[in-house]
């Protein structure tokens, strides 16, 4: 599978997870397609912790607005109702628990629903931004990234790169399906039909259980 593919599927099959009136809050890189592929009769509120409720989309070339941009730096829009607020009250929004779902990326999970996301030791960062608050202030937490790094496991025993946030987790969406952290560990729910199970284990440190209500990724 191309890398193009691998995150078309996985942003489509994220996509299914959000619910019309959510508060939705989107990381950088790959979350930031998912609401390319929200069907059309849902409709999400886009935050983003630099301070705006009702973000839009990214704005056509030579329609770029400097007042409005995300907490990367992008350039973004503003929806019709879309509200402008300080950065501390953003982070209240987020801490007192109204946001229902973020999407982010990771460089790790584990099996205990540990996330490793913001810095790996030796190399430069800019600092973990929002993601610790991201973390433990939504409702749920959906990590959308490719299963392996050249080849590397990304799904661990437990994380080995300075975490982000312990047993925050909810689901891990891959391009070989979804895998949900529960109390009793990680359990394989959906499977991507050009992948076995036995695909799946090879290309995962941590354990897991397989769902007996196992289904195909749901991606139409």
């Amino acid at each position: 599978m191309e890398k193009a593919q691998m995150r078309e599927v996985i942003a489509k099959r994220v996509a299914k997870e959000l619910k019309d009136g959510d508060v939705v809050n989107l990381g950088i890189g790959l979350p930031t397609m998912v609401p390319n592929y929200l069907p059309k009769d849902v409709h999400v509120i886009l935050q983003t912790e630099n301070g705006m409720i009702g973000m839009g989309p990214t704005p056509e070339e030579g329609k770029e607005d400097d007042n409005l941009i995300n907490s990367g730096g992008g350039y973004i829009t503003a929806q019709p109702g879309a509200v402008s607020f300080s950065s501390a009250d953003s982070f209240a929004l987020i801490r007192g628990g109204h946001v229902d779902a973020t999407v982010l990326g990771a460089m790790q999970v584990d099996e205990h629903g540990d996330i490793a996301n913001w810095m790996i030791p030796g190399k430069l960062t800019p600092g973990m931004g929002g993601a610790m608050d991201l973390l433990v202030g939504a409702k749920t937490v959906i990590v959308a990234m490719e299963h392996t790094q050249k080849g590397n496991p990304k799904i661990l025993h437990k994380c080995n790169l300075p975490l982000t946030a312990m047993a925050a987790v909810n689901m891990i969406v891959t391009e070989m399906g979804v895998m949900v952290v529960t109390d009793k560990g990680l359990v394989l729910t959906e499977l991507h039909p050009e992948f076995t199970v036995e695909d799946v284990k090879a290309a995962t440190e941590a354990d897991f259980t397989v769902s007996p209500d196992l289904k195909p990724m749901q991606l139409d």
